[in-house]
């Protein structure tokens, strides 16, 4: 196999590897959105004086302001898989080529 090619398949390699990486991101930030999501709407319905976690503590906090910082949160977050997912596709996009262009070598 000429070394053009074989360049190819580990670039490829490396693309696919990316990719993962990116995708197990995604789902972490998911993950994240989803407690973010949850932890307002306990704020919604609760009665109770909330808190919010610094570090290893806990400090009692005006509700409106809980609210709007895990509203912020939860907006960076979506932020970043959006950004992840631009990073997604144009990987995604690039891998497609060098796999044609693996398949033209290997069947000449």
């Amino acid at each position: 196999m000429e070394k053009e090619t074989q360049d190819k398949i580990a670039e490829l390699q490396i693309s696919e590897n990316v990719i993962q990486n990116i995708l197990i991101q995604k789902q972490t930030l998911q993950s994240q959105i989803l407690e973010t999501s949850n932890a307002l709407k306990e704020l919604k319905t609760t009665k109770e004086k909330p808190y919010k976690i610094i570090g290893n503590i806990m400090i009692a906090s005006d509700k409106k302001d809980l609210e709007k910082d895990l509203n912020e949160k939860k907006e960076i977050l979506n932020l970043k898989i959006k950004n992840l997912e631009k990073q997604e596709d144009k990987l995604k996009e690039k891998s497609q080529k060098l796999q044609q262009e693996i398949l033209k070598k290997i069947k000449k």
